[in-house]
């Protein structure tokens, strides 16, 4: 998970910097479909197995979901701080654990609702005063960021939605063709929905699509296999980390200097990962 968290993080920069060169959201989507859909395959034929699966349902359900889950992140990321993005995007843990306590049948340790409710006091935290700013200083533009808190939250509901059924399809599946099945229903549906507004992108955006579908298959990758070896809400409690890796990248590459209650919600939000990790111990 903590890979898989980097990995992520680094998809998120890569998505925010394409999309500044003009290069609209779905574009994105699409384009990690194709390198995520080449290496998957490559890592099946590798492993000499079926491309297609058992519980096709449930495989085409995953892909499905996560495609609107990825592209409302992705225009929260293009349109929000990275690490205002990527902290609405882990509301997810908190999903995850409700669902897989109704789908899963699985217990909610006292671990994991703590880590719940101090993560999400460190979420408050971290997002009330940018909305309050926003609303003094943006009156005329006071809906933009609305939606774009809105999106945010979708996605991360659209991500537990998927880690639920992946965790049911790991049962059945193996965990490359359950990667495989996310950018094969991904790129039909994000380019229908694109249309007539393909950009055709310049070297510099082609480089970064590319990274953007790498970095995703090693956030995908630690991520499936996470859940293969834990309870869904445990293994998604690490994914918190991300938060503090995008607080990082925003503040040194994209010049977006933290605020103090950002720094703050942001321990908040690590000290109750690590409550529900390390709580047995």
């Amino acid at each position: 998970m903590l890979i898989s968290a980097f990995g992520f993080a680094l998809m998120a920069a890569c998505v925010k910097e394409v999309s500044g060169l003009g290069i609209p959201v779905l574009e994105i989507v699409a384009a990690r479909a194709i390198v995520s859909g080449i290496i998957s395959y490559a890592d099946i034929k590798r492993k000499k197995i079926s491309p297609w699966g058992h519980n096709k349902t449930l495989l085409i359900a995953r892909g499905t979901v996560g495609s609107f889950a990825l592209m409302f992140v992705y225009y929260a990321v293009t349109t929000l701080p990275l690490a205002e993005a990527t902290v609405l995007q882990y509301l997810h843990p908190v999903f995850t654990a409700v669902l897989a306590l109704y789908f899963l049948k699985e217990s909610i340790q006292r671990s994991t609702i703590a880590c719940i409710v101090i993560s999400l006091l460190g979420l408050f935290i971290i997002i009330q005063p940018n909305l309050v700013q926003q609303d003094l200083q943006l009156d005329s533009a006071v809906q933009y960021p609305w939606i774009s808190i809105g999106a945010g939250v979708l996605g991360a509901f659209g991500s537990a939605v998927a880690y639920i059924i992946i965790k049911k399809l790991t049962k059945t599946d193996d965990s490359s063709v359950i990667i495989f099945y996310f950018p094969l229903v991904a790129f039909p549906i994000s380019m229908m929905m694109l249309g007539s507004d393909f950009v055709m992108p310049s070297l510099a955006s082609t480089g970064l699509l590319i990274l953007v579908g790498i970095f995703t298959q090693v956030g995908q990758v630690g991520l499936t296999k996470a859940l293969h070896s834990a309870d869904a809400n445990k293994a998604t409690a690490y994914a918190y980390v991300q938060v503090l890796f995008s607080v990082f990248i925003g503040w040194a590459y994209f010049s977006e200097v933290p605020m103090a209650t950002t720094i703050m919600g942001g321990g908040l939000i690590m000290f109750g990962a690590l409550i529900n990790v390390f709580w047995k111990r």
